[in-house]
């Protein structure tokens, strides 16, 4: 036995405690992934052993634990596949597992060291990646162009006659001369007072006769039964006509004119808010299929349809409810919505049918326009996907990026560089991009982050086993002096 043995265990034991120390350090080191000694043994042609070496000193790339935070930009790797690449101001290469980025003075998303990171245009993945930058602005408005329209217009609604149609008469009143039996029994006369009155039965009352009549030019008015314009004679037939009522034209302020009215919002090229209505009018049905005609007012004004400008739309329906109208889409025309002033561009607006019907149930519309009002910049939204999604006070919003992972066949090949993050080498091959939770990268949890990986426990349990050894070691060193000692005695 010889001293370097026992020296060699001494620095191999050195080693592992430094690296033991260094994973106790950082045990609250976001994304810090622990290392880890192995050892071989030293030989010489004899069989004698010369004593250990480290043969390597590994790292564990296995998952620490997710933690939400609540950080807007902090982004968490969930899973062991994958590393944020960021560039440096150089333009030099890493990657890391520390998701705690914010936003610098150019609203580029870097890490606390200031190294940017890097993905996807939006829309452009697979591309190459470039710096990812989350604009502050707001959202510049968008002009509603299509209305999207899901209802049910109900087929027992009473239908309304359009404007044209044969005048409807109106009833002044029904006389029945019939008693079932015999005569009639019904006499008009005049009674003294020069009233005509007419009497139902023997022994009736009288009952006065009111109205203005026309006949052969000549035109009578009778107040309570007394003629008060105009002159009868005796065993002349007058016979006058009846008024007729002609149907009404369709008017949005006259609820009679219509069956059914919808209002959506919509928003013009400057992002001023309209109201749209449609008003569904059912018309009289032909054999085997019913008709709606429609109409559209914008914040109470008329709009026109199609090319021809004409006033309604006509949806028409099968003996089934399903609609034949085709295509099942009209444009409607506004121009200048805003006027003198707010002036904006000339309103056309698609609205499709295309998820209408007509069965026995109730009006139950859905609109779906598009089209919106710019808003303010209210935030960012982190999903699972890598997409960075950029939240507006409008409602909208708008994917402005996507964080590329990378992985590489040896991750044990990368080479640390400090402040927690690595390069790569030959060993650990080039990095293989792609979007998070394809291609067995791991996806990413927003508001999070990876915790370190050190098992405290075990450290310390390590950290005994290792002091130890190195204890053991210099016993070793220890007794192979004393043996000397006695050889230098003899």
């Amino acid at each position: 036995m010889g001293f370097g043995q026992g020296l060699s265990g001494l620095n191999a034991a050195s080693q592992n405690l430094d690296v033991i120390g260094n994973n106790i350090a950082n045990s609250g080191t976001v994304g810090f992934k622990s290392g880890n000694v192995s050892f071989a043994d030293v030989y010489a042609n004899s069989r004698v052993g010369l004593g250990v070496k480290v043969s390597g000193i590994n790292q564990r790339f296995t998952v620490g634990n997710v933690a939400t935070t609540g950080g807007e930009y902090d982004i968490a790797i969930d899973g062991a596949k994958g590393f944020f690449r960021l560039t440096d101001q150089a333009g030099g290469v890493f990657y890391s597992r520390n998701g705690e980025f914010l936003l610098d003075k150019d609203f580029f998303i870097v890490n606390q060291m200031g190294m940017r990171l890097t993905g996807y245009p939006a829309g452009s993945i697979g591309a190459a990646p470039v710096e990812l930058a989350v604009p502050q602005g707001n959202i510049a408005p968008v002009a509603t162009t299509t209305v999207g329209v899901t209802t049910n217009l109900n087929a027992n609604a009473t239908p309304i006659d359009p404007v044209g149609s044969p005048a409807v008469p109106e009833t002044l009143g029904v006389l029945n001369f019939d008693d079932g039996t015999g005569a009639a029994n019904h006499n008009f006369r005049q009674d003294a007072g020069g009233a005509i009155v007419f009497l139902d039965g023997a022994g009736a009352t009288d009952t006065a006769l009111n109205g203005t009549f026309t006949s052969g030019g000549d035109t009578f008015t009778v107040t309570n039964g007394v003629v008060t314009a105009g002159t009868f004679t005796p065993g002349t037939a007058y016979v006058a006509p009846v008024a007729a009522v002609a149907p009404k034209p369709f008017d949005a302020t006259d609820r009679t004119t219509y069956t059914d009215q919808v209002p959506t919002t919509v928003y013009d090229s400057l992002g001023n808010a309209h109201e749209m209505v449609q008003y569904f009018v059912k018309r009289p049905s032909a054999a085997g299929e019913s008709v709606y005609d429609v109409y559209y007012t914008l914040d109470g004004n008329a709009m026109t349809v199609g090319t021809a400008a004409d006033d309604h739309a006509t949806l028409t329906f099968n003996a089934s409810g399903a609609l034949q109208t085709t295509p099942p889409n009209y444009t409607v025309n506004f121009g200048n919505p805003g006027g003198t002033t707010s002036p904006a561009d000339p309103l056309a607006i698609t609205v499709g049918y295309t998820g209408v019907t007509q069965f026995g149930s109730d009006f139950s519309p859905k609109l779906t326009p598009n089209g919106y009002a710019s808003g303010e910049f209210l935030g960012i939204e982190i999903a699972a996907d890598g997409s960075v999604t950029a939240q507006y006070s409008n409602g909208q919003n708008q994917v402005v990026g996507v964080i590329a992972l990378a992985n590489f066949n040896n991750v044990q090949g990368l080479q640390p560089v400090g402040n927690n993050a690595w390069q790569e080498t030959n060993a650990s091959g080039q990095p293989l991009l792609g979007q998070p939770g394809t291609n067995s990268l791991s996806s990413l949890v927003g508001q999070s982050l990876e915790q370190s990986n050190v098992n405290l426990s075990n450290e310390l349990v390590n950290m005994i086993i290792a002091q130890r050894t190195y204890q053991a070691n210099t016993q070793t060193i220890k007794t192979q002096d004393e043996v000397l000692q006695v050889l230098l005695n003899i």
